[in-house]
């Protein structure tokens, strides 16, 4: 709070001081004065205020030399004085501003900026701003007076070299802050009157002789270097434009013609004096020179910020582009494009703030009908519009990707500047084959990258897993910047919504038609020209004139659409395909774990040499973006597009069903796309509900299949993505493909093959049939003893009744006798099961068969007849649909048994001599007949199958005992590790015999050797694990007699000792594996009592 509140007593306190100083003008003494100042209340230093000044001033007008400290103090505590206090007196202000100015200015050149410090020129410029800040009223008025332009002059000069020379950053922005003040545009919060359109206009007269060099020197300041800082850029480009906008305004200067005459009556006053040559008439002569010259300074200053690092500097330009256009719309006409073009190539820019208030600024200039009412600018546009197109191949070539960015968000403001006037300026010949031949070279795709070719679709793949991959990643030569695309799709939408789409479509799709580069390209541009005619999501800143009625929008796709789906741009080469031969090389398999010599692991010879990687991945994504477009086609017509179903429902999923990941992926999202377009709940649905001419054209394909060899991919894209409520309707086209297979064992067999391998994975689907549980012997890796059987809670071993006694002796004299040969183990198990006649089939044919079983049925009696083909492609695809037929009929004992018994002699070829491959897939198979028909295989097993296979993981124990690491990569290896895999589950759901699993414990017992592979003892172990559930007793006595860790007791002295082989023995390569399957088998026993 002030101590002195009243003039009486704040003069008493400040008048010793003031004398003091007028007599002896010191640094102390002044900061005496100042110290005092800050004790006076600003009512009575208001008072006071000239009094105060007085010596404060006498000190700057002393003649002589003085001390720039001293200069500094008074600068400083005048500062202060006018912060608190308001000047009302018009010769007291400009006095005032010339001394302060004078501060500034060199004693030998006074144009010029002394060499003084930074903290007095930082002092002075303050003071002069306080200066301006505190004229009352219509006072400051007297600054902008015509006698008054050499002080306003002066000042703008030293404030313009201070912020043009200066390196100090902070006086630099201090000298522009008090050069806007003095265009009377402070944007501080002090409270400051608003301009009168009268003040404005003299402004405007007094600073138009000024505006030279102002935005010369504003101009150099803006283009100058990055460095020094954002902050600098932004207060000059604010100055700029402010003074621009003062000068030009549209209002002031269409009223200087009006004033002409009263002009003329004030000259004379002015005649002869010096300010009259000072002074400058704004006619329309003089402004449309300063237009001229005002445009070149512009053009720099929107390139130069247009592409500033720091985002400030770019809103700035923003608000300047706003300011200028419009308030001097008119008078710069001629500025108007190249501000347009700054606000158009932030319409994208990084800053979301800068993006909105672009959009803002361009929506405004649109409502306005500035572009579109103005015939001038539309031409210019035009021409801009057509020179970039011109360049644009080149600036894409040779652009990094944000120049690229920034040449085509410019491209994009220009035709949503220019609005409906865009189908007028593509009526222009040039205009059109300039923009479009530019869009096609720069969407040229890069097709060299041979994964393109190499993906293909994993069958298992689904509808959700194709829609949830998204937009697929196209790579393009001629930029890399994820932003680019969707800015190139953002140009064609705009061309399709506001330009004549007949005219559109025809231009690009006569340049699909004319060369197959230009194919890809051609159609991205007319999917979205479809996709902009349609107004899907498209951000323009005008409404067109008239929509585009949905049944031109109908004729248009369907004309596209008839191009994209004919035989010679759908069913193009986008894969090498074997030929499928039934002339494999001659091989000679020994034994059931035979492995093929090199020259059959040859790849086999290539159908047709001639197509390059190249042209492959040309084709694949053409046949990709025509796919998208049919997705796009969908979604601009809705449910109209289900008129035309016919023509695009088939090829559709002829793609969905093609092996080639990107073509099918692209297809399945185009699929999703039609479903939610046309109304229909989901994917199933649509194929159901159009099921009835998709099976015509199916069948009437497969009657040509030379001529059109895709239908059974349709089949297979329709098992795929429907659901169970399609087996009735492609039932009678099921049958068609079944006969063709019939009549065509050597031609495109493996193509009917997949279909029936899908057809069979969909109906184990759909019928809830589950496969058995492979953990036990599928093929991929090893499992621990803990993880191949976890700690289940398997029941304690009970000791057994007199029941079970009974019967266990009874069952031990009847092996015994057959092993004498007193029984036939074979014929007794064969008399037991009926012969495989005819009578089996009648009987389940009599029953009604459900569907899905009797499929089944007829597709397993085909896979019979093919399973001794010669081509090895063909059996293992055979082996595979065969295993899921058995897993489909595993409920229908009737009709497997039989076909099982057919089944038999060819799959025992497959297992005892063929190619380690076949003979992994079909031990696979009979590890699922196992499951399935156990007592009809058991004889069949023991008597075909195992004698091999234990004579074959004999010879082969050795050989992986002594291999090396990489043994574990070889068909030998895999092979042993399935069958071990495989063999324990077999043992048990055959339900083998005793002699049989004492043969089984024999065989894998070199396994269980530390030499072995750690994948090799592991799998030996699960067939004990297996052997124990079976028979723990027999398996415990064969564990002690090859290792026994303890030694047993009789229960009595009177009983012979025990003695197991296994006891005593020394420490050996099979210790541990044996010791952790006893300790597995005693933690099954509940941990009860030692064996004896």
């Amino acid at each position: 709070m002030a101590v002195f509140d009243t003039p009486q007593e704040a003069f008493g306190a400040l008048r010793p001081v003031c004398v003091q100083l007028t007599k002896a003008q010191t640094v102390e003494t002044v900061e005496e004065l100042q110290g005092q100042l800050r004790r006076v209340s600003d009512s009575a230093l208001q008072e006071l205020q000239e009094y105060v000044l007085f010596p404060l001033r006498f000190a700057l007008k002393t003649p002589g030399p003085k001390r720039e400290r001293l200069v500094q103090s008074v600068v400083q505590c005048v500062s202060f004085l006018l912060s608190s206090t308001c000047v009302k007196k018009p010769d007291l202000l400009l006095e005032l501003f010339s001394e302060l100015c004078l501060c500034l200015a060199s004693p030998s050149a006074p144009c010029q900026v002394a060499p003084l410090s930074e903290e007095l020129k930082l002092s002075v410029i303050q003071a002069i701003l306080a200066l301006v800040h505190s004229a009352y009223g219509d006072i400051v008025m007297s600054l902008y007076q015509p006698s008054a332009l050499p002080h306003l002059g002066f000042a703008v000069s030293l404030l313009l070299s201070l912020a043009e020379q200066e390196k100090a950053r902070h006086v630099k922005l201090e000298a522009l802050k008090c050069l806007q003040a003095l265009l009377l545009q402070c944007d501080c919060q002090d409270y400051h009157r608003p301009l009168e359109e009268e003040d404005r206009r003299r402004c405007g007269d007094l600073f138009a002789s000024f505006l030279p060099g102002i935005s010369i020197s504003l101009s150099q300041i803006i283009t100058a270097d990055t460095k020094q800082g954002h902050a600098v850029v932004v207060s000059a480009l604010r100055v700029f434009s402010r003074a621009v906008s003062l000068v030009m305004e549209d209002v002031q200067l269409k009223q200087i013609p009006a004033e002409e005459e009263e002009v003329k009556k004030k000259k004379p006053a002015l005649e002869g004096s010096r300010i009259s040559q000072l002074m400058v008439h704004r006619d329309p002569e003089w402004s449309k020179s300063t237009a001229a010259k005002l445009s070149i300074l512009i053009k720099k200053v929107v390139a130069s910020v247009s592409v500033h690092p720091h985002w400030k500097a770019r809103q700035e330009l923003v608000k300047m582009v706003r300011l200028l256009i419009w308030t001097c719309g008119q008078s710069l006409a001629e500025s108007v494009g190249e501000l347009l073009k700054a606000l158009v190539s932030f319409v994208n820019d990084e800053r979301a703030e800068i993006q909105a208030q672009s959009n803002e600024v361009l929506r405004s200039i649109a409502a306005q009908g500035m572009v579109a009412g103005n015939r001038q600018l539309t031409d210019v546009l035009a021409e801009d519009l057509h020179s970039l197109a011109t360049a644009l191949p080149r600036l894409m070539n040779s652009q990094d990707d944000q120049g690229k960015l920034s040449t085509l968000n410019l491209l994009l403001g220009y035709l949503k500047l220019l609005g409906p006037k865009v189908s007028i300026v593509l009526n222009s010949a040039s205009h059109l084959q300039r923009l479009s031949k530019a869009l096609v070279q720069v969407l040229e795709l890069d097709v060299k990258d041979v994964k393109i070719v190499e993906e293909k679709c994993h069958s298992s793949g689904g509808l959700e897993e194709s829609v949830k991959d998204g937009i697929q990643r196209k790579y393009f030569r001629f930029f890399a910047d994820d932003r680019i695309l969707p800015l190139l799709q953002q140009i064609c939408q705009v061309l399709g919504y506001y330009g004549n789409i007949y005219l559109l479509v025809d231009h690009f799709m006569d340049l699909y038609r004319e060369s197959a580069s230009y194919r890809k390209q051609a159609a991205l541009v007319v999917n979205e020209l479809v996709a902009g005619a349609a107004g899907l999501d498209v951000g323009v800143l005008h409404e067109r004139e008239m929509a585009l009625s949905a049944e031109d929008l109908k004729e248009v796709v369907t004309s596209i659409l008839e191009e994209y789906v004919d035989q010679a741009n759908w069913h193009l080469i986008t894969t090498v395909e074997v030929e499928e031969t039934d002339n494999e090389p001659a091989v000679k398999y020994s034994g059931l774990l035979a492995v093929a010599s090199e020259s059959h692991s040859q790849a086999l010879p290539l159908s047709d040499p001639k197509p390059t990687i190249r042209s492959m991945n040309s084709n694949i994504w053409q046949i990709c973006i025509q796919l998208e477009g049919i997705g796009l086609f969908a979604q601009a017509l809705k449910r109209d597009f289900r008129l035309l179903f016919l023509s695009a429902l088939y090829p559709v999923l002829e793609k969905a069903g093609d092996p080639t990941l990107l073509i099918g992926q692209a297809a399945r999202k185009a699929l999703s796309e039609i479903c939610c377009a046309c109304g229909y709940g989901s994917v199933p649905e649509l194929i159901n509900q159009n099921a009835d001419y998709l099976v015509d054209g199916i069948s009437l394909r497969l009657r040509h299949m030379a001529h059109e060899p895709h239908a059974l991919q349709v089949l297979e894209a329709m098992l795929r993505h429907s659901d169970a409520n399609v087996l009735p309707l492609i039932q009678d086209v099921v049958q068609d493909v079944l006969a063709k297979l019939d009549q065509c064992h050597t031609d495109r067999v493996s193509s009917f093959l997949g279909v029936m391998h899908t057809l069979m994975q969909m109906l184990a689907s759909w019928s809830k049939v589950e496969p058995p549980a492979r953990k036990d012997w599928e093929p991929e890796g090893g499992h621990s003893l803990e993880a191949t059987h976890p700690h289940e809670k398997l029941p304690a071993l009970q000791p057994p009744t007199v029941m079970e006694m009974e019967e266990f002796f009874q069952e031990y004299v009847k092996q015994k006798r057959v092993a004498e040969g007193d029984l036939s183990e074979s014929e007794d198990e064969e008399q037991e099961l009926p012969p495989p006649d005819d009578k089996f089939e009648t009987c389940e044919e009599q029953s009604q068969l459900p569907l899905y079983a009797q499929t089944a049925k007829d597709v397993m009696e085909r896979c019979v007849h093919l399973l001794s083909g010669k081509s090895l492609r063909i059996r293992l695809k055979v082996l595979d649909v065969l295993e899921l037929c058995v897993v489909a009929l595993g409920t229908h004992e009737n009709i497997l048994l039989p076909l099982a018994h057919r089944t038999w002699p060819p799959l025992v070829n497959r297992l005892t001599n063929d190619d380690p491959l076949a003979v992994l897939r079909a031990f696979r198979v009979l590890c699922v007949l196992g499951a399935h028909c156990g007592n009809f295989l058991r004889p069949r097993f023991s008597k075909d199958i195992f004698p091999r296979l234990a004579a074959s993981l004999d010879r082969q124990a050795p050989v992986s005992a002594r291999a090396g690491p990489v043994y574990g990569h070889t068909l030998a290896f895999k092979l042993q590790l399935t069958v071990l895999q495989g063999l324990g589950s077999l043992c048990k759901t055959l339900d083998l015999g005793e002699n049989e699993l004492n043969r089984v414990a024999s065989v894998c017992l070199p396994y269980l050797s530390a030499k072995q592979p750690a994948k090799l003892q592991e799998a030996s172990c699960s067939v004990f694990l297996y052997l124990m559930q079976m028979d723990p007793d027999a398996t415990w006595l064969f564990l002690c007699n090859v290792w026994c860790p303890q030694t047993f007791q009789p229960p009595h002295p009177d009983l012979a000792p025990i003695k197991l082989r296994g006891m005593g023995k020394k420490r050996n390569e099979f210790t541990d594996n044996v010791q952790r399957l006893l300790e597995e088998l005693h933690r099954r026993e509940g941990g009860g009592g030692e064996r004896p």
